[in-house]
Order: structure tokens, then C-alpha cells, then sequence
């Protein structure tokens, strides 16, 4: 072996031992199942915990040891509500680890939740849910954790970050603005206030006494109902201007990702649920998506109507509400010509990056390898050995009939890349430039003069900028007319010159391309890794 390969095999070495080192670092590395061991001064801990559960609302304080790491003084409850029996011996389990000891944390977490994928038998649908969404907004990481109380093994555990000051800070740099839980508090017998509408749930339908949202809302914030009030009359009273008050592509992202996984216990399916809503330092709302385990069809109603079957979920309609005036996320955004384009657009990338090249079944099978021998010595796992094994493939059991995923996603998919409106593709972005300093001038670039060749068919080409990751987008459009840092008109070259500020010597910026049927964007992750340039790179 020559000395050049043999560096470049250490080098390599080397990367993936750290890249490794990194992800093992990481608490909810994917790949990785936690260990949890919880100690309690009381025998009855089980009866307490249940009475905790459905009489109060403090916590048990027990002792935890995570991966060796041993903290005392927390506080233990039980969690979930359609998850929870009484006398159960496989719980759901909310941990807060700074009850006592305001600063007590765990690399940085201080409030843990443990699920026990109800109506999962994969036991994989958070895991693999939350990590498809990730890819496109801010969501909870999700891994495994065994659980043992008081020496005796608990079970196998979905370990899911919670949607906290600690999780708000590290996507939107702050915590202390309008932040709610958007799942109803009895979705079987929800009470109504008088004069309120019945069935809202989380719609956010507009209703102009507060007293109408708090059965259907819980305020994580010190306060904010006007706030809320305000994002749901602007939704549905002043949509034009409901940028102001909503972060839209996010909102049409977690649309897309609830009808493409066939999401159902979510805003898109019957019950207006399981999200939060936050109001970043901008001013906008954000939602955050948030419990997975009844994700890939296992949930299965979008109505009053009874449940959809197997070929209802395998072609769900990509645009299902969007004629419901009861959903107005949906209604009043899909009615907007571009949010409609943006939103299939959406659709067709979480497809394409997730289902057509069956990403999504080997992190499956690679997940349940991962935890095969724990659920197996899981004395008190909820479903057979046998429909682990076979819920990938095959619907398993006779009256709750959850879909197998790959048999749900396979024909989804299928499905979703052959519709009408998501068939056509947008024009194609590409050789984007800022055009920099020319060789052996003198003269500085002082602006950022942006062009790129888009596809046949554009009818409207925009770039989205801003000077810092503190503010909003700008959206400013992209011309061919020759005259616009673009070359010859009509070469399909664009171009665009934005002004640099005297505070502003970077840009970061992504490009969206429209023609009669469909819109794309250049990157195509903008949301997390947009084109950047700066004048000094410029000038080199």
C-alpha cells in the first residue's frame, strides 16, 4: 500500500471515529438506545404514580441514573392520556430532572418523555416521523431508552425530546414569547363554553372571546391569548397580511408532512391536534409537530365518518380539506395560488427524498434491528414478537388494523408521484452566481448582483434575502430583460442586484421559481442551508 493511500485511510479513519464520537455525544442520536434506571423510597410507587395521574397534578420524587450519570431530587409522573391504565405495568413517563434542583440537566435536557408508541407495533413511527421531519422544520429528536424502576426492568421506551424553553431556545434563540399546546383537552366529550362554536378543537377558527380557546388550547406562556385570538382572525378575517402573524411555508411544510405520512392524529386529520404553536422574536407564529406514534395510517379518520381503509390511506388526497372551512390552515392558505404551489411543491420533495428511493424502509428495518433483543426481553411490550416482525409489511391486528408502513408508503408513494398536481415539475434553478470582483480591477464590489439559469416556462423568478438570520426574508423579483445584471434578454438568465447596507457585509438567500403549474426552489433545503456570500469574498 503506498504512503498516499495509507494517509488517506487514516484520515478517513479518523473522521468516522469522531463523526462517531459525535453522534454518540448527541442524547437522541438515533442510533443509540438510552439507559434509564429510576429508584423510588416507596414500594407502592406504581399505585402513587396512578393516583398522581388521575387526581393530581404534582410529581413523584425519585432518583435516576441516565447512561451512569446519577441525578437526585427528580420528579416522576405518568403521562399520555389514551396511552394510561390504571395498574399498568408499560406507562408512558414524563421526568423532570430539574424539580428540585432548578439547574440539574442532562447534556442539556432537563424535562424527559418516554412514550410507549401506542398503537405502534413497529415501534418505529416517532423515531422515523420526527426524523423525516427534521429534515424540513424544527421538530423533536427521537431515540430508545430501557427503563428500570427500583431493579426490575420497566420495558423498552421511545425516548422523544420535549418541545420546551430548552428546544424553543435552540431553534428560534429565545423562549419567553405566546407559546401553546395545541391538543384539545377531551377530544371524545369536549365542553364548550356558551357562545362558543362546538367541534373546534385546535382549528384555530376564529372566535372572539378567549374563554372559547382554552378548552382547546393550553398556554405554555406567562400569557399570550391575544395573541392567539389575533393569529386566528387575521387566518381567517385578513388573510392577506397573514405573514405578519404566521410563518407560512413553515405551516404549509407540516402540512405536506402530515398528508404524506398519512399523519392523521394531527391538524389534517379529524381532531385539529398535536402541535404547538410559538411566536418568534419575529412575530411570527411557528408550528411545531409533535407526537408520531399514530403516524403511517394508524390513525385513520379525517371526519365524523368512520375510519378510511387501507386504499383510502394509500391515496389520501394531497389536497384533502382544502374545500373545509372548519380547517382554515388548510382552506385559507391552499386558497392562495402560490401557497398552493408551494405546498405541493413540498409534498413532491418529502416524497422524492423519503419514499421513492425507499430511504424510509431501510431506516425501518435498520431501527428495529437496533432494538430487536430489547422488545423481545420487554416482558411488558403491548404487541407479539410475530407482529414486530411483521409490521412493516403486513396490517397488523383484526380490529384496530394498523397499516404495515412500507405496505401503507409503497403504494403512497406511487400514488402521490403519478397525481395531477404534483406530477409536473417546476422549472429547473441552476449556475447561480454573484457576480465578483473583475481580474486586475481596482474597482470594489460594494453590492450583491445575484443572477441564475432557470428552465424552460418561468413565468415569475424571486430571491428571498436577508442580512442576518435574525430577520425575515425579503422577497424581491428576478428579471430576463437584459437590463438587470442577467446578460442578453430572453437567455433564461436572471438576475437581480440587491443594495448591500452599511450594517450588512454577508447575505443569505434562496431562489424560487414558478411556472404555470408548479413552484421549486434553489437549494433545495433553503430552510436550513441557503446560499450565502459576502462582500469580502466578493473582493477577493
Amino acid at each position: 500500500m503506498n504512503k498516499f493511500l495509507t494517509t488517506l485511510l487514516l484520515l478517513l479513519f479518523a473522521f468516522s471515529q469522531n463523526v462517531m464520537a459525535q453522534d454518540e455525544d448527541n442524547f437522541y442520536n438515533p442510533q443509540s438506545i438510552r439507559s434509564f434506571k429510576i429508584s423510588f423510597e416507596q414500594d407502592n410507587w406504581p399505585q402513587l404514580l396512578d393516583s398522581l395521574r388521575l387526581y393530581g397534578e404534582g410529581l413523584l420524587i425519585g432518583n435516576i441514573e441516565i447512561d451512569g450519570s446519577k441525578y437526585e431530587d427528580v420528579g416522576v409522573r405518568y403521562r399520555g392520556s389514551k396511552s394510561f391504565s390504571t395498574g399498568g405495568n408499560h406507562n408512558a413517563l414524563h421526568i423532570v430532572l430539574n424539580y428540585i434542583d432548578k439547574n440539574q440537566n442532562h447534556k442539556g435536557y432537563k424535562k424527559l418523555k418516554l412514550s410507549t408508541a401506542l398503537r405502534d407495533p413497529s415501534m418505529v413511527r416517532e423515531v422515523l416521523g420526527f426524523q423525516i421531519a427534521r429534515k424540513y422544520m424544527p421538530a423533536p429528536e427521537a431515540n430508545y431508552a430501557n427503563v428500570d424502576i427500583n431493579g426490575s426492568y420497566y420495558g423498552l421506551f421511545v425516548n422523544v425530546e420535549a418541545v420546551d424553553g430548552n428546544f424553543l431556545e435552540k431553534h428560534f434563540g429565545s423562549k419567553g414569547n405566546s407559546f401553546f399546546k395545541c391538543t384539545p383537552k377531551n377530544t371524545k366529550n369536549p365542553f364548550t363554553p356558551s357562545g362558543c362554536k362546538k367541534n373546534l378543537f385546535a382549528s384555530l377558527e376564529y372566535e372572539e372571546k378567549a374563554s372559547c380557546y382554552t378548552t382547546n388550547f393550553e398556554i405554555k406562556s406567562h400569557d399570550g391569548w391575544d395573541d392567539l385570538i389575533e393569529l386566528s382572525r387575521v387566518l381567517n378575517k385578513d388573510e392577506k397580511n397573514i405573514e405578519s402573524v404566521l410563518n407560512v411555508d413553515r405551516t404549509l411544510w407540516m402540512l405536506a408532512f402530515n398528508n404524506v405520512l398519512v399523519n392523521l392524529s394531527s391538524y389534517s386529520g379529524f381532531n385539529s391536534q398535536n402541535y404547538y404553536l410559538y411566536k418568534d422574536d419575529m412575530g411570527q407564529f411557528n408550528p411545531i409537530i409533535w407526537d408520531l406514534n399514530l403516524a403511517f395510517g394508524s390513525f385513520k379518520r379525517v371526519g365524523a365518518k368512520s375510519d378510511l381503509n387501507l386504499k383510502e390511506l394509500q391515496k389520501l388526497d394531497p389536497l384533502l380539506h382544502v374545500d373545509n372551512e372548519t380547517k382554515p390552515l388548510i382552506n385559507k392558505l391552499l386558497s392562495v395560488p402560490i401557497y398552493k404551489k408551494m405546498y405541493l411543491n413540498h409534498i413532491r420533495t418529502i416524497v422524492y427524498d423519503n419514499f421513492e428511493n425507499d430511504w424510509y424502509e431501510k431506516e425501518a428495518k435498520l431501527l428495529q434491528s437496533l432494538i430487536n433483543n430489547d422488545l423481545v426481553r420487554d416482558a411488558n411490550k403491548q404487541y407479539a414478537n410475530a407482529d414486530f416482525r411483521e409490521s412493516l409489511t403486513k396490517t397488523i391486528g383484526k380490529r384496530s388494523k394498523i397499516p404495515g408502513i412500507k405496505e401503507l408508503m409503497g403504494k403512497r408513494a406511487k400514488y402521490l408521484k403519478k397525481h395531477s398536481e404534483i406530477s409536473i415539475f417546476p422549472p429547473v434553478v441552476e449556475e447561480v452566481m454573484v457576480a465578483g470582483r473583475q481580474k486586475f480591477s481596482n474597482e470594489t464590489v460594494k453590492d450583491f448582483k445575484i443572477s441564475a439559469k432557470i428552465g424552460k416556462r418561468a413565468k415569475r423568478v424571486a430571491l428571498y434575502y436577508r442580512f442576518n438570520s435574525e430577520e425575515k426574508y425579503q422577497e424581491i423579483f428576478m428579471s430576463d430583460d437584459g437590463a438587470s445584471n442577467d446578460g442578453e434578454a430572453g437567455d433564461k438568465v436572471f438576475g437581480v442586484t440587491i443594495k448591500n447596507t452599511d450594517e450588512a457585509a454577508k447575505i443569505e438567500y434562496f431562489i424560487l421559481a414558478e411556472n404555470i403549474a408548479a413552484v421549486g426552489f434553489s437549494p433545495a433545503n433553503y430552510m436550513y442551508e441557503p446560499y450565502t456570500s459576502s462582500i469580502e469574498e466578493l473582493n477577493k
